[in-house]
């Protein structure tokens, strides 16, 4: 048996991670089950319009008075309602409770939740590394979300009339939420060190990288967020699907799509299970020129209103 000074020993690195992994995971399961989940400060109105989704008795005009509290986010809230990917109807809209309206109660906490993380990743002053892997972070799920509406696209296009339950905006979102349990680990990580543990900053980011799924499921979970959130954040089926194609699906193709775009090394490795009409969506969009795929995504995220 060894003794815990030998995890120490570079043969024995692993046990010595998934031991602080453990630590780490438990701390973020007890912050969440407590309600207090470790995550750097987000606008109050956020936090209101989230609890406001948990009351049956919630109306379209309560949350848009709650947004009148921040005139920042009500603009967003506005601006994403007219947008090309959530404007369906081309009818622009100028004023709050409209745009909640046409938005709906929980697509409304899903934009400001995902603008207000998208705000932190840019905003947060940490060490230079993990202010880094935040930024980092921003851009890696604003482009999986960007693919992921791309890759939605084509199946209403290949098929039309098929795939009508899949939505191009909540494909945008959950790829946007997938690693918000990425500031619970960092967090957890300064409280850890505020409390005169030293733990070492590159096990830290590898602990990150590990735990961030399952931390990102615990987190959408407690918000509220539905189940095809939780998936994608965890890369895993929760329940047997009746739809031919759920949104983790999307997600595994839009990241298969990217990892061969990128030639990352982990794309000879990755596998995604698809029916006929998603092999043909992954081949049409693989042999787009890298032009035209970066023109897609860039088109996408300028008609987001992000």
């Amino acid at each position: 048996m060894n003794h815990l000074s030998f995890f120490w020993l570079p043969e024995n690195r692993h046990k010595l991670i998934e031991g602080l992994e453990s630590e780490f995971a438990q701390m973020v399961k007890n912050s969440i089950s407590t309600g207090k989940i470790s995550l750097p400060p987000i606008p109050e109105v956020v936090v209101k319009i989230q609890k406001l989704c948990t009351l049956e008795s919630t109306g379209i005009s309560d949350v848009a008075d709650c947004l009148t509290d921040d005139p920042g986010l009500a603009a967003i809230v506005i601006r994403v309602a007219n947008s090309v990917v959530f404007n369906r109807r081309n009818i622009t809209c100028n004023d709050l409770f409209t745009a909640v309206s046409r938005l709906g109660i929980m697509r409304v906490r899903d934009i400001v939740t995902a603008q207000a993380i998208e705000q932190l990743k840019h905003s947060i002053n940490l060490s230079k590394e993990c202010n880094a892997m935040l930024v980092n972070s921003a851009s890696v799920s604003r482009e999986l979300g960007a693919t992921m509406v791309i890759v939605v696209q084509s199946f209403k296009a290949l098929e039309p009339g098929r795939y009508t339950y899949l939505e191009q905006e909540k494909a945008l979102l959950v790829g946007l939420l997938a690693d918000i349990g990425l500031f619970c680990l960092v967090n957890e990580y300064y409280l850890y060190l505020e409390s005169g543990n030293y733990l070492d900053q590159d096990i830290a980011l590898q602990i990150f990288q590990s735990s961030c799924s399952q931390t990102s499921k615990q987190v959408l979970n407690h918000w509220g967020f539905d189940r095809d959130f939780l998936e994608v954040a965890c890369n895993q089926s929760l329940i047997q699907h009746e739809e031919e194609v759920s949104y983790l699906d999307v997600a595994r193709i839009a990241h298969h799509l990217l990892l061969y775009r990128k030639q990352d090394d982990a794309y000879d490795e990755h596998e995604v299970e698809i029916n006929a009409t998603g092999a043909e969506v992954l081949f049409e969009l693989s042999n787009l020129s890298e032009l035209d795929f970066k023109d897609k995504l860039s088109a996408v995220i300028n008609a987001s209103g992000f």
